[in-house]
């Protein structure tokens, strides 16, 4: 059975940092992309960044940029998105989501990706 499991969640004051970790079962990810999602209280989900070894670089959604950073251990067969100076903004629970081979153009469209996870929730708050 497919499945992704995030790690990592939890309670930071603003300008704090987390390290989320997903980790697929039943598949090597190492060929295909791997990207987080988030979704705060009363919105709708929201594409925070992409990776694949097919892309020269991983996306990122503009609010995040130079906070965010998203990597894979290929050895450890997981993904990473080490999150700073965080905001009050950036509460919400976090997914990771596979399927693509690549994030390509359309990395932020959810629909692209078929496996996810059931999320880890990240609060940032005074």
């Amino acid at each position: 059975q497919v499945q992704l499991v995030e790690s990592g969640g939890g309670l930071v004051e603003p300008g704090g940092s987390l390290r989320l970790s997903c980790l697929p079962s039943g598949f090597a990810f190492g060929g295909y992309a791997m990207a987080w999602f988030r979704q705060a209280p009363g919105k709708g989900r929201e594409a925070v960044s992409c990776i694949s070894i097919w892309d020269e670089s991983p996306s990122y959604a503009d609010v995040v940029k130079g906070r965010f950073t998203t990597s894979r251990d290929v050895a450890k067969n997981t993904t990473v998105l080490q999150m700073n100076n965080l905001e009050l903004e950036d509460t919400g629970v976090y997914f990771c989501a596979s399927g693509p081979l690549r994030c390509g153009q359309f990395w932020n469209q959810s629909g692209r990706f078929s496996t996810w996870g059931q999320g880890t929730q990240v609060t940032v708050a005074s």
